[in-house]
């Protein structure tokens, strides 16, 4: 099974409790108490978020964070790659040379493709879509919110 692993999932959590209040800079205990998590664990997911420049960080007794630009110029791609690193479905889809039969393998391109889809898919949806609990595709059509159109063609 495929699935981010739940600190990105709190991560895209606390992003649109900044993203609903845009202006507002929020302590780590007020974003935990918004979020309904725990602080430590917004403490440790605002380190990589700071650090991808999704967010910034404001020192003293006034400070907190706040978004470090508007939700809509903020993708879930951005949000996965600051908590896990580089997308890849496969380690080959990643970095090169990882394999050892890298060479012959017959599915490393379609691996790669798959890989591409699914950062495209990321990449079209925005922090500020994540606000509505009914996702609304950019295209217009229904969907069933278990469906990502893409067509795979050979290169």
């Amino acid at each position: 099974m495929l699935r981010v692993t739940k600190l990105t999932d709190y991560a895209t959590v606390v992003l649109t409790v900044l993203a609903s209040a845009p202006d507002v800079v929020s302590s780590t205990t007020e974003l935990a108490e918004r979020a309904g998590l725990e602080a430590p664990t917004v403490a440790k997911l605002l380190k990589p978020l700071a650090q991808a420049g999704l967010v910034e960080a404001f020192r003293g007794a006034s400070g907190g964070y706040r978004l470090a630009r508007p939700a809509d110029g903020i993708s879930l791609f951005e949000i996965v790659e600051a908590m896990e690193g580089p997308l890849g479905m496969t380690e080959c889809s990643v970095h090169a040379g990882s394999c050892g039969i890298e060479d012959s393998c017959g599915v490393r391109a379609n691996w790669r493709r798959i890989n591409d889809v699914v950062a495209d898919a990321l990449r079209g949806v925005s922090l500020a879509q994540m606000l509505s609990p009914h996702f609304i595709p950019t295209s217009g059509k229904p969907s069933s919110g278990r469906e990502i159109p893409a067509r795979l063609t050979a290169s």
